[in-house]
């Protein structure tokens, strides 16, 4: 997906643009996010940020570490808000037991990509993925500056 198209994309919250970056990405998956009141709120108002947060497995469970809320001022007088709470994902059993094996066998990390709303619930979007060395990053920005200098040059022609 384009970068463009995640910003326009309707009900996105949030996306992980360095994720792409910083990983090659082998497999996808949505998972439910455990949240509170004032984070829904929150949520609701586009108050995420992702870029410094992984994917956990502790305990036969999968949880979100380091995402940050930012909690509204008038959502959450009541409360004592932590913006960078752990999260429980809710996943299907053969899920987790999936995500284990390729974590811990293959050396793969779990990465959270975007956060979005799917039918009134906030969903979360992971990837099993594996880490870009140096070489890899340039050669990726080289790629991509060819394809930009390949669509200027037959726009040109036209």
């Amino acid at each position: 997906m384009a970068a463009k198209d995640d910003k326009e994309a309707p009900g996105r919250i949030a996306v992980n643009r360095r994720a792409r970056h910083d990983y090659f990405i082998d497999e996808r998956l949505e998972a439910g996010v455990a949240l509170l009141g004032w984070e829904v709120k929150a949520l609701r108002a586009g108050r995420l940020q992702l870029q410094e947060s992984y994917v956990l497995l502790k305990d036969g469970e999968a949880y979100l570490f380091g995402a940050h809320v930012s909690p509204l001022p008038t959502a959450s007088t009541h409360v004592a808000p932590d913006p960078t709470r752990s999260r429980k994902l809710l996943l299907h059993r053969s899920q987790i037991d999936s995500l284990i094996g390729s974590v811990e066998r293959k050396g793969r990390a779990l990465i959270p990509l975007s956060m979005y709303w799917k039918n009134g619930r906030a969903k979360l979007e992971i990837a099993v993925a594996r880490g870009k060395k140096q070489h890899d990053k340039r050669a990726d920005t080289r790629e991509r500056d060819w394809q930009r200098e390949k669509a200027r040059v037959m726009k040109a022609r036209r």
